[in-house]
């Protein structure tokens, strides 16, 4: 970037050659909060489901079904968001999918029947696949450059964050009140946050732009968030944005960003995948061991504040090194783990030492990854890339799901479950060192946003 005093920059380039404001650490606090509030939604109907077998005498298949339904409608809010965010904005799609995932919850809690209760975890289940991208892609918008990596992966440390106090609420609330109330709470947290981000997070300036509204927009939205900053050598000519964009699908899967994308999209897989076998069996593993019901459920909460820590310290480390360097770091510390686990789990105590070290590494590639692909792509194509890359990732857990319970089924320990589950871990650092070896023809700080490859700088704001 030149240093000539007359040289004019994009609103854009604005925004990623300036410090964070003031208003840019609130847009990113809301961000986070929205992130804790998808997290509550997001775990809570696995303490509801129990109670609605045992209160209704629904069977364990019609249960199943509905879990099964609702991964399919996140995965269908995540695809569809994405590109209809990048298209007409991001903030709108926020407000939609947070009013949808509130009011279905706080819905579930009224239904006297599975069938509705089913329909409205659908319709909540459409509404948390579409927030994440699309918040995930505000943060990266309004962030400078040089701390975008940063606080896109604090603002996902939410949804960790999230699902521990889920698992607190549920046990001070159900025991009292009841299953219903604790749906009525978690739903409606994400609607008392949307006047916060009506109020205080502008639609994106490269959206605005993207879109050719009036220059004015432009200077309110970058107004509204650099008010103390000048505003006097931003160009808000945008006559040189194409009117018709090419849409974001075809630049994701375009020749120079497809084996980008397909490799985003491998890791997220991975990851999640290898997540949800840990949390979903360990503790019938553990109790096959010998170890009590009670110390299992220890070991998977060790595991989960693990994974808070984890998250929130990795936002921190972004800001220091290479993403792609510690994201493989991440995944050759998960591989140690693994093994240390598999070798010393017999015993309780080196048990929670290892599942705070998986805790600790494992959701941190996730949050890793969410930074990583909120670079990685130019920002008129931001919202779907991420998106997509995690509607990809939630298939992990179904096939995850699958072979874990083939694995317990044929009586494997969990010594032999935690080494084959490094075998997943192995493809993920390959596959990072891959991603890592195309970003280094790319022009970019460590911490900074790539910039698209050749061919497609017409596709930035």
């Amino acid at each position: 970037m030149t240093t000539d005093a007359s040289a004019k920059w994009g609103p854009q380039e604005f925004i990623d050659q300036k410090p964070m404001s003031r208003r840019q650490r609130l847009i990113v606090a809301v961000c986070l909060l929205m992130m804790v509030a998808e997290g509550l939604d997001t775990t809570i109907a696995a303490f509801v489901y129990p109670r609605i077998v045992k209160d209704w005498g629904t069977d364990l298949d019609t249960v199943t079904a509905t879990v099964t339904l609702g991964v399919a409608a996140m995965i269908v809010g995540g695809v569809a968001a994405g590109p209809l965010a990048d298209r007409y904005g991001r903030k709108g799609v926020t407000v939609i999918g947070t009013t949808a995932f509130g009011l279905g919850t706080a819905g579930m809690g009224l239904a006297h029947g599975i069938g509705v209760l089913a329909g409205l975890r659908i319709v909540a289940c459409l509404g948390l696949g579409a927030v994440l991208p699309t918040v995930m892609a505000l943060v990266a918008d309004w962030t400078p450059a040089k701390r975008r990596v940063q606080m896109v992966a604090l603002a996902f440390a939410g949804v960790t964050a999230g699902t521990t106090v889920g698992g607190i609420l549920a046990s001070a609330l159900i025991p009292a009140y009841g299953w219903p109330t604790l749906l009525g709470v978690c739903g409606i947290a994400p609607l008392l946050l949307i006047p916060a981000v009506v109020l205080f997070i502008p639609e994106s300036v490269s959206v605005l732009a993207a879109r050719r509204r009036p220059p004015a927009e432009l200077r309110r939205a970058l107004a509204a968030v650099a008010a103390d900053q000048d505003l006097s050598r931003v160009d808000w000519d945008q006559s040189t944005v194409r009117r018709r964009p090419r849409p974001a699908p075809r630049v994701i899967l375009s020749r120079g960003f497809a084996p980008t994308t397909l490799l985003l999209w491998l890791c997220f897989f991975l990851a999640q995948g290898v997540v949800f076998v840990i949390l979903s069996y360990l503790p019938l593993l553990v109790e096959r061991m010998g170890l009590t019901a009670a110390q299992a459920a220890v070991s998977v909460a060790v595991f989960g504040w693990g994974g808070l820590t984890g998250q929130l310290s990795v936002s921190f480390v972004l800001k220091r090194f290479d993403r792609f360097r510690v994201l493989a770091g991440l995944w050759v510390m998960s591989a140690l783990g693994l093994g240390a686990a598999a070798l010393w789990a017999a015993q309780f105590t080196p048990l929670l030492a290892t599942a705070f070290l998986l805790g600790l590494c494992l959701p941190a590639v996730t949050s890793a990854l969410q930074a990583i692909a909120a670079v990685a792509y130019p920002s008129s194509a931001r919202a779907t890339g991420v998106s997509w890359a995690n509607s990809v990732g939630k298939l992990g857990p179904l096939v995850g799901g699958l072979l874990g319970g083939m694995m317990v089924d044929a009586g494997w320990t969990l010594a032999t479950v935690l080494f084959v589950l490094a075998v997943p871990v192995g493809v993920g650092l390959l596959t990072t060192l891959t991603l890592h070896a195309r970003s280094r023809g790319q022009r970019a700080e460590p911490h900074s946003e790539p910039r698209p490859l050749p061919g497609l700088v017409s596709e930035q704001s």
